[in-house]
């Protein structure tokens, strides 16, 4: 069973609502909430507990479900992008320093740090030679507490060093192409095999993959700002044409509710209006 009531940036979530901390479970928290600390409540000879303090960062409805014991933002679908730890994003390189790539998240706040180091394999030798307005698919690494503080950026899992998921750093060629952030989480959970129902009504990429397929296919990564990188493996006219007709499919998901049977025939009409064959 779940419940939901609306939350703004700065609200703290009331500590009688919260799941039950009495079992070993931990509970769960998704985007749009952190964990201030853990308030110690008066302690008797019978009865000793203690209950989290969560804040939430962004506005939204705060569902909670019991059963799980998860709590979540579930944010308006146009939101700005406000970044959160973990969060798989599309940066823009803006310019570097002697330590540091300085990146484009969002067009109206402040540039993120990337750590010239912070690549699979790099060191101060053959550490990644990125010019202004190279593209790297990145994680947000800490995003600070307070004012002024910077958004840090990695392309490598900090404890393997690896870059994991696949696809974390350059992202070279294709294009580019803005939708909404509500839209990105969509397209993530869909992607993620998730088996949530939201999850379920995304089905264009995987309808496009299936399209595309005997055309050498595509690579895309999603990232949770509202950008979509777009690379067809293919060549020539037929490449520009399978991007263009991935573009336009997204563009019109997101001005539109579509079922997973429309998103069919969008992808259809759209094949068929730039005369792609598939």
């Amino acid at each position: 069973m779940s419940t939901t009531s609306i939350v703004l940036p700065g609200d703290q979530v009331p500590s009688s609502i919260l799941p039950s901390t009495a079992s070993t479970t931990p509970l769960r928290l998704g985007p749009g909430l952190r964990l201030l600390e853990q308030q110690s409540q008066a302690k008797t000879k019978t009865n000793s507990s203690s209950a989290p303090v969560i804040q939430a960062t962004q506005a939204g409805l705060l569902s909670i479900d019991a059963n799980r014991k998860s709590v979540s933002v579930q944010t308006f679908p146009n939101r700005r992008y406000i970044p959160t730890v973990n969060d798989l994003i599309i940066a823009q390189v803006q310019r570097s320093s002697q330590d540091f790539f300085h990146c484009i998240v969002t067009p109206h706040a402040p540039l993120a740090v990337l750590g010239q180091l912070a690549f699979e394999g790099a060191s101060k030798k053959t550490r990644p030679n990125l010019k202004q307005g190279d593209l790297v698919y990145a994680r947000v690494l800490s995003t600070g507490v307070g004012a002024g503080t910077e958004v840090e950026l990695t392309c490598v899992n900090p404890a393997t060093g690896k870059a994991e998921p696949g696809g974390l750093g350059l992202l070279s060629g294709g294009m580019v192409f803005d939708i909404s952030t509500g839209l990105a989480a969509r397209l993530m959970k869909a992607s993620s095999s998730s088996s949530s129902a939201e999850a379920a009504s995304v089905v264009i990429l995987e309808e496009l993959g299936k399209k595309f397929e005997s055309k050498g296919g595509f690579e895309i990564a999603v990232g949770r700002n509202g950008k979509v990188w777009v690379d067809c493996s293919g060549s020539g006219d037929i490449a520009i044409k399978i991007t263009i007709a991935i573009g336009r499919c997204l563009k019109e998901l997101d001005q539109r509710h579509l079922t997973s049977i429309e998103q069919r025939k969008l992808v259809s009409r759209v094949l068929r209006e730039l005369n792609i064959d598939a």
